[in-house]
C-alpha cells in the first residue's frame, strides 16, 4: 500500500474480527484492485457516496448507506459507535473542510465486501481551527436486497507518507 502502517496488533485483530463474523477471512493485501464486474464498481459508488455523506453531514443518506448494526470503530481503537451514534455525530454538521478516500481496495466475498482506503480530512475543530485526520480504514459492506450498506468499519493512525 506504499505507506508506513501504525496500527496496533488490537486494531488489526479488530479488523480481521470483523470479517471473520460476516463469514470472511482474513483480508489478503494488495497494491490495489481495478473495478471489476464483480460488483467492485457498485461498492466504490456507495464508497464515494458515504464520503460524501459524511462530509455533508446528510442524516438521511448516511442512514440510507449503513446497516442497521452498523459497528463503526475509530482509530483510537476506543470508540466504537452503533449506527444511531454514528449518524448523530455527523448529521446537520459540517465537520470537514475536504476529505478524501485514497488508495482504494476492494475485495468482493458472496454478499460481502471488504474495502480498505486511506482517509485523509481536513478537519473542522471544535475552536473552529482546522486539523487533519489522517488513517488507513477497513470496512466490510454486506449486500442485501441487492444494495450494498456498511456493517463494520475500523480505522488506524498513519503518518503521513
Amino acid at each position: 500500500m506504499g505507506r508506513t502502517e501504525t496500527c496496533s496488533r488490537r486494531v488489526l485483530l479488530a479488523g480481521v474480527t470483523a470479517g471473520v463474523a460476516t463469514g470472511l477471512a482474513a483480508p489478503m493485501l494488495g497494491s490495489g484492485a481495478a473495478l471489476a464486474a464483480d460488483g467492485t464498481e457498485a461498492v466504490a459508488r456507495q464508497l464515494e457516496a458515504l464520503r460524501i455523506a459524511i462530509v455533508d453531514g446528510d442524516a438521511k443518506a448516511l442512514d440510507a448507506l449503513t446497516h442497521p448494526q452498523l459497528s463503526y470503530g475509530h482509530s483510537s481503537g476506543r470508540k466504537i459507535e452503533t449506527k444511531t451514534q454514528f449518524i448523530a455525530s455527523l448529521a446537520g454538521k459540517t465537520n470537514y473542510k475536504s476529505l478524501a478516500f485514497s488508495e482504494p481496495w476492494f475485495q468482493i466475498v458472496g454478499d460481502n465486501a471488504m474495502v480498505r482506503h486511506v482517509w485523509d480530512g481536513a478537519d473542522i475543530l471544535p475552536s473552529g481551527e482546522t486539523g487533519r485526520s489522517y488513517i488507513a480504514v477497513l470496512q466490510v459492506w454486506l449486500k442485501e436486497g441487492g444494495d450494498w450498506r456498511l456493517l463494520a468499519r475500523q480505522s488506524c493512525p498513519l503518518k503521513p507518507a
